[in-house]
């Protein structure tokens, strides 16, 4: 039987979160690297705030840097956390990315070594391995049921798409069952909103796309606060109600921001607003001494950060004007 935890079993690792969260970059330094004069007076600014050599000039390289600093952080925080399915939750999107890379490599026969991201709850060698054998006892069940169908998908359909929508509804379907597991509400909480900003922006594309009833409905994920009956009945009215539904929920924003690209124009914005609705659920951990709420927010931090930062670098060595730079930037929130 699962031993229950306790709030108070958070003391040590809720102190040690406060610290580190000193160590996440302002406002401030992320405008230093805005405003750097060169790609290498950014590099080096972070390079003071103890990020490693990254190379904005070399995507690639530049991401497997910042794969890195993530792993070191899970690994790190691994250790120290009374339940392992707070980490778990940000590792199960690794699992479902790595699966999609192998399985479309299988398809092309390929090498997806240089896609694949060892930060998930399964190493990438034995994952590879199950995926290529059939034997799947190693992996969590949702994973291997997951990969299962949607190998089936693939094979039959020859369509990716089809096979990462498979994947996505297991993803989510995973996240949902390992939050609850851990009985935190704040978690299963963080988990719902995820879900719906994903539908959200489901919505908007399909009828952007002008999708009909029944595409919407397979990209849509259950498991939100809203649900998705609510949701396809706006689709089915062609964004008709769209501001209504969302208008009482930390998403008014970004609905209001997706109705009005209904009419055109650019994601950028609306899918930012997305984002920082997530954001805002998570900053009510400000509130909280200790327990499982700053541990997850400052890791929910941590990764928008990473964001940012890919955003601020690529950005910059594209020579794209600050003030756009800045509007991509998803809000902090500790």
């Amino acid at each position: 039987m699962r031993k229950k935890i306790k709030d108070t079993d958070y003391l040590a690792i809720s102190a040690r979160i406060r610290a580190l969260e000193t160590g996440l970059l302002t406002r401030e330094r992320m405008e230093q690297v805005l405003e750097a004069r060169s790609d290498e007076e950014a590099v080096k600014i972070l390079r003071e705030c103890g990020y490693p050599e990254l190379d904005p000039s070399r995507p690639e390289v530049m991401d497997a840097a910042l794969t890195a600093v993530r792993e070191e952080t899970l690994a790190d925080l691994a250790d120290s956390v009374p339940d392992p399915g707070y980490i778990d939750v940000f590792k199960v999107k690794y699992d479902y990315h790595n699966v999609k890379a192998i399985l479309k490599a299988e398809a092309m026969n390929t090498d997806p070594a240089h896609m694949l991201m060892n930060m998930g709850r399964v190493d990438t060698g034995t994952l590879r391995e199950a995926l290529r054998s059939g034997d799947m006892q190693e992996l969590p069940a949702s994973l291997a049921s997951a990969a299962v169908e949607a190998r089936e998908v693939l094979e039959t359909t020859r369509d990716p798409q089809l096979c990462d929508l498979v994947l996505d509804r297991w993803y989510y379907r995973d996240m949902v069952a390992v939050a609850q597991t851990t009985g935190s509400a704040f978690l299963q909480g963080y988990v719902k909103t995820q879900i719906d900003a994903a539908n959200l922006r489901a919505l908007v594309r399909a009828i952007r796309m002008g999708k009909n009833a029944e595409f919407l409905r397979g990209v849509l994920f259950e498991g939100g606060e809203i649900s998705a009956d609510a949701v396809l009945k706006v689709g089915a009215d062609h964004g008709s109600g769209l501001t209504e539904l969302y208008g009482p929920t930390r998403f008014q924003e970004a609905a209001e921001a997706g109705s009005e690209i209904l009419q055109g124009g650019a994601m950028t914005r609306f899918e930012k607003l997305c984002d920082d609705a997530v954001g805002e659920y998570l900053s009510g951990a400000q509130a909280v001494a200790f327990g499982e709420a700053p541990l997850l927010a400052y890791l929910a931090a941590r990764e928008t950060e990473y964001t940012n930062l890919r955003i601020l670098l690529l950005g910059h060595a594209a020579g794209l004007p600050a003030d756009v730079i800045r509007t991509r930037l998803r809000d902090g929130f500790l």
